[in-house]
């Protein structure tokens, strides 16, 4: 993290280039400052030296002796009948007393050579008795060559703790540790990131102090002495980080988008049906607010599932048309912004002017066709116009217009939008639904269409917790709906355990019929569309695109199909029902019209992939069966419950799973149907994800600079780190005074780092 010129000398200087190269290859280490910074996994207690007359039992040991005699005799056995099978026998003292090792087979032949009568070295292994004397079988081994080498040796073997380093099959722990050990002394010249204050004031041993107990422990409380310390680095940080590009935000000059007082937004309000919830109320004057001002809005909404984020995003969208500028919406599926644009049509009403042309583009003193529901009479109109990459010539031709000549107010689309010919007339605020499916350089492409920067309005419904939303989203001011609105029905889920009951399953398809005969619709989901090709490698590369957990590999049957199971429903338990599909593979039209027609409650089961996790809003669709749910994340199964219990009936929805009872799988499923709680679920996914996902890392495709802070477990530090941060960034932006901190930020911020904070 904090590579200053002294610790910037490359390993192939230090460790020759055989090592330096594995070190690079297989860990990603360069430097010998990346290498102080490749803290040890957990330690071994090998307990002190312990002296051979008084060896316990059955416990592991570190002695260091002589070899007395080393003898190899073969013998037969089942595996090496004729009499070739092999043992190696080395007697050992420490003038104490003696002690036999044993090692067999092909591991005979190192020994051998190595462990000649009167050569010196430690043995490490558990004590056993064979034949009434005490063994050591295969012990590990080091020898000591020389008194210098040797007592260093013994000294950072033999030890209380032994630091057991992530390795990898071509370098092991203990070859690590010998490379630390060689640069360790360098950790003396490492300059200290954290204002003197700050280290003084939280009690924090220096940094040269906590890379050298880190490494090299005598105590429990060395280890709990440098782990504090080096949270701290790590936090503070990337809190500074975070700090500074929110200060550089408020340098940026936007334009101020402030709502007219008898305009859009008010026209709008005036025809709501129902009230706005007083979280609603809350997150419009923190988004009213910021785009009033003159630098751009960094605003990140988050909302559960059904908290009218929605309603929310679309009046700052009618604020800033009302103060003359244009605003887009970014879905990341051409379902969802279909969605969208439906949505938001309806709710705007007359207010929507026509903005989507099927294929006959108007003609002049004539209209052309519109889309039904869109009449382009009221005083205030704006034209919502609908942008993907499926579109007909035509139709996208009269759409690239709109956006070009300010005439569409409103631009809802995927990332057809990000495209070089796209131009806007003046673009006030940027949209961004399910940050997660976008890349970086896609926002920002987008961001970068406006005459000065616009303002950022960023939503999930996936529940991040606080300490995930500052160190993820630093440089994004949160805003939290977690009011559901009036009239939400509560939603019953429930696991229903397929190879263990397969009545509960039955029973399921039952449940489905009546939901229908009440006059009501199903989702069923699927993990597979069923088309593509088995190729297992194909598949790994699906499952880890949708995020499934690691039980999903050690199942062998491939995840069901909505094509297979559409198929079996339809001539078995939903027989008679109106049953669809959709999926991602489906021509855009037909994707449309499959949705419209479950809409408007032509279709009683929807048998549809992941597509329709976010956004999807039919409010007559109580029931939901996941197939093969433990192949989902957590979280992704609480988006899709998400669908459901959106009108005034109660929800069901039904976990289905062939996982043994015991299995963390399992496990995983009874959380998700235990508690509606996203926050609490997203607790959950998270302590069963790599940190280094939960960074962003798969979008900013550099290493975690994570190594010690765990975002769940050290919330407090984080939070104190921020505050902190915020503090030394308002005093000097610049960090003039702190150069230490500079140098510190200058490693973790490589070249695509910075470039994932800036475009975040």
């Amino acid at each position: 993290m904090d590579l200053v010129p002294a610790l910037q000398e490359p390993l192939k200087k230090v460790l020759g280039p055989a090592t330096a190269k594995v070190m690079a290859e297989h860990l990603g280490l360069h430097t010998v400052g990346d290498l102080l910074h490749h803290y040890p996994r957990r330690y071994e207690e090998r307990g002190q030296l312990t002296h051979l007359a008084d060896l316990p039992m059955d416990e592991h040991v570190t002695v260091v002796a002589q070899v007395a005699d080393a003898r190899l005799h073969t013998f037969a056995s089942s595996k090496a009948p004729r009499g070739k099978g092999q043992r190696l026998e080395v007697t050992i003292t420490d003038g104490s007393g003696r002690l036999q090792l044993v090692f067999f087979g092909n591991g005979v032949h190192k020994p051998h050579k190595e462990l000649l009568p009167g050569t010196r070295a430690m043995f490490a292994g558990k004590v056993s008795v064979f034949n009434r004397r005490l063994q050591l079988a295969h012990p590990a081994y080091e020898l000591l060559r020389g008194d210098t080498e040797g007592e260093e040796t013994v000294e950072s073997w033999a030890g209380a703790l032994i630091p057991l380093y992530p390795a990898t099959a071509k370098l092991e722990s203990w070859k690590l540790a010998k490379a630390i050990q060689t640069v360790l002394p360098s950790a003396q010249e490492a300059v200290d990131p954290l204002p003197d204050s700050l280290r003084e004031g939280r009690g924090l041993v220096s940094l040269p102090e906590a890379l050298l107990k880190i490494h090299r422990p005598h105590t429990k409380a060395d280890i709990e002495d440098a782990r504090a310390r080096l949270k701290w680095d790590e936090a503070f940080v990337l809190q500074v980080a975070l700090a500074r590009r929110r200060h550089a935000e408020t340098q940026l000059p936007a334009v101020p988008r402030k709502p007219g007082p008898d305009g859009l937004l008010t026209a709008f309000d005036d025809r709501l049906p129902f009230t706005l919830t007083d979280g609603q109320q809350r997150v419009s004057r923190e988004i009213f607010d910021d785009l009033a001002t003159d630098h751009p809005m960094h605003r990140l909404l988050q909302g559960e599932v059904g908290s009218g984020k929605t309603l929310v995003a679309l009046r700052a969208m009618l604020a800033v048309v009302d103060s003359g500028g244009q605003a887009v919406m970014l879905a990341p599926t051409e379902v969802l912004a279909q969605q969208h644009h439906r949505s938001v049509v309806e709710m705007m009403g007359e207010l929507a002017s026509w903005g989507l042309w099927r294929e006959a583009p108007p003609q002049r003193g004539g209209g052309g066709r519109r889309e039904g529901g869109m009449l382009g009479g009221a005083e205030h109109a704006t034209k919502v116009v609908l942008l993907t990459g499926s579109m007909g010539a035509a139709a996208r031709r009269h759409a690239l217009l709109d956006l070009a000549t300010g005439e569409a107010g409103i631009v809802i689309g995927t990332h057809a939008l990000i495209e070089d010919k796209v131009q806007f007339h003046d673009l006030g605020l940027v949209v961004v639904d399910e940050q997660h499916r976008f890349g970086v350089e896609q926002r920002d492409a987008l961001r970068g269409k406006g005459k000065q920067p616009p303002h950022l309005l960023v939503m999930t419904a996936t529940p991040i917790p606080r300490t995930v939303a500052m160190t993820v989203f630093g440089d994004l001011e949160t805003s939290v709906l977690d009011q559901l609105p009036a009239g939400r029905s509560p939603i019953a889920s429930h696991v229903v355990p397929a190879a263990d009951k397969p009545h509960f399953l039955a029973r399921a398809w039952e449940r489905v019929g009546e939901e229908v005969s009440n006059g009501h619709q199903a989702y069923v989901v699927c993990p597979r569309i069923g088309d593509e090709d088995d190729d297992p490698k194909k598949g790994a590369k699906k499952k880890a695109a949708q995020g499934e957990p690691p039980e999903a590999d050690a199942e062998k049957r491939p995840p069901l199909a909505v094509l297979d199971v559409a198929e079996q429903l339809a001539k078995g338990p939903l027989q008679g029902l109106k049953v669809e599909i959709l999926h991602g593979r489906m021509q855009p039209d037909d994707k449309d019209a499959v949705m419209r027609r479950f809409a408007a409650g032509e279709t009683d089961v929807l048998v549809a992939t992941t597509v329709i996790e976010v956004g999807v809003n039919v409010p007559n669709a109580t029931a939901m069966v996941i197939m093969d749910a433990d192949r989902f994340g957590v979280s992704q199964l609480h988006q899709l419950r998400g669908r459901v219990g959106r009108g005034s009936a109660p929800g069901l929805c039904l976990l289905v799973s062939e996982m043994p009872e015991a299995s963390a799988a399992r496990q995983r499923l009874n959380a998700v149907a235990s508690t509606r709680d996203g926050f609490e679920l997203s607790r959950i996914d998270l302590e069963q994800r790599r940190e280094g996902d939960v960074l962003g890392q798969a979008q900013s495709g550099a290493r975690t600079s994570l190594r010690v802070l765990a975002v769940i477990e050290d919330e407090e530090i984080i939070a104190e780190a921020r505050q902190e941060a915020a503090a030394v960034v308002a005093a000097d932006p610049e960090l003039t005074g702190l150069p230490g901190l500079r140098t510190a930020l200058e490693a973790l911020l490589d070249d695509e780092r910075e470039q994932y904070l800036e475009k975040g």
